[in-house]
């Protein structure tokens, strides 16, 4: 798409209906009470500065949060903000897929919230049964394939891991009294000793 075609969403904010927004299921950003507090204050004193960013689901007209869960919830925990902006919040719209969508929510979130690690790997995991490879979540999302590898792990569901191929330790010996074959497996505390010695 050439860029004199391209518009950012920032220049066409609409005024919702609190209750048509929505938050998502997989946002994966947590924000701490005091700088909770600290956006009340923000929004109290300044008002909204910015809008959140939602996907429209026409068929039910309902607004889904990809970016600005925080400042929703700041004005459904407050009633004095929702009075003062008469229950309408500023929305952007984006109309992208669901795994983009993701990937947009974490852009957003990265460089300024932290991320709670299971909802990190739940993300991960949702992506990867979208059908999304590990080289689309490591460009969308900014991450290496390491971070992904160890999202893969804490989720814990083999299916992720059926395109990674790993090399063999140790093969078990037909035969072999179990405590015998406990012996041949290699100590990763030992070998990380022994290359240090090197």
């Amino acid at each position: 798409m050439p860029n004199d075609m391209f518009k950012s969403p920032v220049y066409h904010v609409v005024a919702v209906p609190f209750e048509k927004i929505v938050p998502n299921t997989y946002n994966p950003n947590s924000v701490a009470p005091p700088e909770m507090k600290l956006l009340y204050d923000s929004i109290k004193e300044d008002g909204y500065t910015m809008p959140i960013v939602c996907y429209h689901y026409p068929r039910q007209d309902v607004y889904a949060i990809v970016d600005g869960f925080h400042r929703w919830r700041v004005m459904k925990e407050n009633i004095d903000i929702y009075e003062r902006e008469n229950g309408m919040m500023p929305v952007t719209v984006i109309d992208k897929p669901l795994s983009n969508r993701m990937a947009s929510t974490v852009r957003h979130n990265r460089a300024r919230g932290s991320h709670d690690v299971d909802l990190m790997s739940n993300i991960v995991k949702e992506l990867h049964e979208l059908g999304r490879s590990d080289a689309w979540i490591a460009k969308h999302l900014g991450m290496d394939k390491d971070e992904i590898l160890r999202l893969k792990q804490i989720s814990g569901l083999a299916a992720l891991f059926k395109d990674i191929n790993f090399g063999q330790a140790w093969k078990p010996v037909e035969g072999e009294q179990e405590n015998d074959v406990e012996q041949n497996v290699p100590d990763p505390a030992e070998e990380a000793l022994d290359k240090d010695e090197d």
